[in-house]
């Protein structure tokens, strides 16, 4: 069938259709005895149509045929949204690892999106302060975000023994009717290892599709294992499910009618009744969400498969598309993640991996037409951004001082504690951790900058010296020299190496211009200023502005760090073929010097008389 959207038809044995069909007429027979007529649906389907059906046919096809319901093609609308609708969109985050999953989630959504978001997430303490991180510096327009603590939610599910790999929090989807604001009615739940391939609002539009008053509440994609079939291996004895089951990865969740129908009371009872004799869970929320629909048949929507492509083992997902160009969803739902075996993987890695890689600045666009809901301080920014001169030859610096730059915060999990007398360290790529004169300078009570001396190679590979005796021989057979000599010596000149090869004990140095060493402060001391981006005089200005707040430069007498060769920036190759970008660099130098006399008075003028006399 030719058009924009791909038609879903699973084509089962027509005995086991008939089967499940048996069954759900059983169990539809028992709700109406037990409901009454006055609760039952007025077009008595479920769902809609999930086994062997097209997976968006009308509700008048609900007593069709097998047979019929397999030869229908007629391929739905994308149900409408309306322009600049909000949608809301919820994840459960914990942990390093699941932070740097749902980024590339979440950039996914926001590339594919033209409607407002409001993302809520479910988050512990790490997760928490990583995304509200990474929010705040994003400054997405039309982007809201609110965060709900799991430690409150934990005793809701606490007592039920888990052993999917997700743990205590692979069970939380079940609380958010609970954990969601009241007045929130509609809501996408989401797995963090999921990866969008289109607009998100085709998604939220099929709310629209959810028959009766309270008879459709979640909507969900069958799943594409067997598990739930129970014959994956011998003796495999898995929780009770309609058919295949459905996969809980991707959710459409009517929290009105879910809280009209009292959902925390019969998710529980389902899942107290199936652990008496199941005793804990093997897919988290996923088993308990399928109990019961298995004896709520009516209340699930079935989505088409292609809103929920999930890549696991023992999956059939390549049956939800003919072209990959159809595709919507793709989930991770593997501990393998990337290494997963489908014909088509290296599509989806590369989908995945572009998300991953991609410049998160090109994601803050406003969307057109609709009002902009930008915060006080993205309002302010963008202000004083129209407030500069296109023409001006430094505009890019101007610029780039202006912007809030993204900030992503502990990719890699560490385990950290805190040292009791206030001497912690953070671990830079120059400073090995079996030094501390940290401890006999008395840092914590004293403004020093530790002088770590830099010394660099001309070769590219390179037996790092492993004390100070053995960079000194490489010193004198000119294996090592010290830090750009040859071209640059005032930059570490005050360092004073000759009396660092025979100290044996911390020494200090006075500032002079164009010193820009590598040093160790602690972490209360003044930031990089932003204007000096790119190449040029960055560490010149901050060890300069360190001077200023009268800390005392200190050389390490057993410290060292050695530069090893590459490739020039682009930056640098600007700086050294641009008249204009030096030019450019003295202006900026001139205004930093008027800003550090404003703020230090006439203590700062010796910097200003130095750099002249340079």
């Amino acid at each position: 069938h030719s058009g924009k959207y791909l038609c879903a038809a699973f084509r089962e044995p027509a005995s086991r259709v008939r089967e499940v069909e048996e069954e759900n007429r059983r169990i539809r027979l028992q709700l109406s005895q037990s409901q009454g007529p006055a609760n039952q649906p007025a077009d008595g389907n479920y769902g809609n149509q999930q086994w062997g059906a097209s997976a968006d046919t009308g509700p008048e096809d609900g007593d069709n045929t097998a047979e019929e319901r397999n030869n229908h093609t007629e391929c739905p609308r994308s149900p409408s949204v309306q322009k600049c609708e909000l949608i809301h969109v919820a994840c459960v985050c914990a942990g390093h690892n699941a932070s740097r999953d749902v980024v590339t989630l979440v950039k996914s959504v926001l590339f594919h999106r033209r409607n407002p978001l409001h993302f809520h997430f479910i988050t512990d303490t790490v997760a928490h302060r990583i995304l509200r991180t990474l929010f705040q510096s994003w400054m997405v327009p039309s982007v809201q975000v609110s965060f709900y603590d799991a430690d409150e939610l934990k005793s809701e599910v606490s007592w039920i023994p888990n052993k999917h790999y997700s743990g205590i929090y692979g069970l939380m989807k079940l609380t958010l009717t609970k954990a969601l604001p009241a007045d929130l009615s509609k809501v996408i739940v989401l797995d963090t290892d999921i990866t969008f391939a289109t607009d998100i609002a085709e998604l939220w539009g099929i709310f629209r599709k959810f028959t009766g008053e309270i008879s459709q509440v979640i909507g969900l994609v069958e799943n594409q294992s067997d598990w739930y079939l129970g014959n994956l291996w011998k003796n495999h004895k898995p929780w009770p499910a309609l058919g295949r089951g459905f996969n809980t990865g991707v959710i459409l969740l009517y929290l009105e009618r879910l809280r009209r129908i009292g959902w925390e009371q019969m998710w529980r009872l389902t899942a107290e009744r199936e652990l008496m004799s199941m005793l804990s869970t093997s897919l988290a929320d996923q088993d308990i969400f399928n109990a019961f629909i298995k004896q709520n048949p009516v209340l699930v929507h079935q989505l088409p498969c292609f809103w929920n492509v999930q890549l696991s083992d023992h999956t059939r997902s390549e049956q939800c598309y003919t072209e990959v160009s159809d595709l919507k969803v793709i989930h991770w739902n593997s501990p393998k993640k990337l290494r997963v075996k489908n014909k088509h993987v290296e599509f989806f890695r590369n989908l995945y991996l572009t998300f991953l890689e991609y410049d998160g600045n090109l994601l803050r666009r406003e969307l057109f037409g609709c009002p902009s809901q930008a915060n006080p301080e993205s309002v302010r920014l963008q202000a004083a951004l129209e407030e500069l001169d296109e023409d001006d030859q430094c505009y890019d610096f101007r610029r780039e001082r202006l912007t809030v730059h993204r900030v992503h915060l502990y990719f890699l999990q560490y385990e950290y504690t805190a040292a009791e007398d206030g001497t912690d360290v953070t671990l830079v790529a120059q400073l090995s951790m079996d030094r501390r004169t940290v401890v006999q300078l008395d840092m914590t009570h004293t403004k020093k900058a530790l002088v770590v001396p830099a010394f660099e190679t001309l070769r590219y590979r390179l037996s790092f010296p492993k004390s100070k005796a053995e960079l000194l021989s490489m010193l004198d057979m000119g294996t090592l020299y010290t830090f750009r000599y040859h071209v640059w010596p005032k930059g570490h000149a005050p360092t004073d190496y000759a009396k660092w090869r025979t100290a044996t004990t911390p020494y200090r140095v006075e500032w002079e211009a164009d010193f820009e060493p590598y040093v160790v402060v602690r972490r209360d001391c003044p930031e990089y200023d932003q204007r000096f981006v790119g190449f040029g005089w960055n560490k010149v200005s901050h060890v300069l502005e360190l001077d200023a707040q009268e800390f005392e430069l200190t050389v390490l007498p057993n410290a060292f760090m050695v530069h090893m060769p590459h490739a020039p920036s682009f930056d640098i190759s600007k700086f050294r073929s641009s008249f204009g970008y030096r030019n450019c660099l003295n202006t900026l130098k001139d205004e930093f010097h008027q800003d550090l006399s404003r703020k230090y008075g006439s203590a700062a003028l010796k910097y200003l008389t130095a750099q002249r006399t340079a």
